[in-house]
């Protein structure tokens, strides 16, 4: 078994974003001076930045339909008589 230090660190940024354990922008940090000390490639930094993307995305539609549902919730009722 081969221990590969890469994507270690690739996994363990987008899993610490995914679980709010560190912003996003501290991530995209990490993953730069990974690259610029050869620990990580451009293809790694590129996932890393794909995630925050899809994260982000996410995160915007869940609060997004929580608004909704907010609004719907307070919203009164609309009847036809």
């Amino acid at each position: 078994m081969s221990f590969d230090l890469s994507e270690f660190l690739t996994e363990g940024l987008i899993s610490s974003v995914n679980n709010g354990l560190i912003p996003s922008d501290l991530a995209t940090v990490y993953a730069g001076n990974y690259l610029v000390k050869s620990l990580i490639t451009q293809a790694q930094v590129t996932q890393v930045s794909d995630a925050i993307t899809a994260y982000k995305a996410a995160q915007a539609a869940a609060a997004q339909a929580q608004q909704q549902e907010a609004n719907r919730k307070s919203a009164p009722e609309n009847t036809l008589k």
